[in-house]
């Protein structure tokens, strides 16, 4: 019975999750909703369990406008309450760093740990790592949304900006981080349409 209403609960949010366009401008998100929702990207799960993702927490009204001029005027990015700038780790993902050291003692047992750096030091090299770091990062982006939505608040993953105006705007190394995502979250102003999908019959296919 608990599993089918847990069930119930998750299928509510995930119809009830809305894209906001335009958000009540000047209404705060609660401290603790914004912690909630930080914690659920914290938690999500990452390849290697390198954890890619940092979060920019931007709330004053003149970092938010600039943010917007960054994001071709989306009004959704200025009107916020919170502006979640998700960033992608690059020069911590380097094989010898001791961040990847870090992490790998958490991850592995001792015996398997050296395999692992060596698999690890393969796939580095063999891979676009800016832009498997940015897709890491849209997992945890998930999550916040979902969390965001939990806890009575809107939110709209905006992923047409600036990366280089949004990096000078922050004060962003490029060489330690890529502008991922930008988060805005909310309490929205304009009434959610129905929810509009693709159906399951046009999107799967078993083998």
């Amino acid at each position: 019975m608990h599993g089918s209403i847990m069930k119930q609960q998750l299928s509510e949010l995930f119809h009830r999750r809305y894209a906001c366009h335009a958000f009540e401008p000047g209404r705060a998100v609660a401290g603790a909703d914004l912690e909630f929702i930080l914690e659920a990207g914290r938690l999500s799960p990452s390849s290697f369990g390198l954890e890619h993702w940092k979060f920019l927490v931007v709330q004053s009204p003149e970092l938010k406008q600039a943010l917007q001029a960054a994001c071709f005027q989306q009004q959704q990015v200025g009107s916020a309450g919170a502006v979640i700038v998700i960033l992608a780790k690059l020069a911590e993902l380097q094989p010898d760093s001791s961040y990847v050291r870090k992490l790998m003692e958490r991850e592995y047992p001792a015996e398997q740990r050296a395999q692992a750096l060596d698999n690890y030091r393969s796939f580095h090299a063999a891979t676009d790592v800016r832009a498997w770091s940015v897709s890491q990062c849209h997992i945890a982006a998930a999550n916040m949304m979902l969390a965001a939505t939990a806890v009575g608040l809107d939110s709209c993953a905006i992923g047409g900006f600036l990366p280089d105006q949004v990096k000078q705007i922050l004060d962003i190394d490029p060489a330690q981080y890529e502008v991922a995502l930008i988060l805005p979250v909310g309490h929205c102003a304009e009434k959610p349409h129905e929810k509009r999908r693709l159906p399951l019959a046009e999107l799967v296919e078993y083998r």
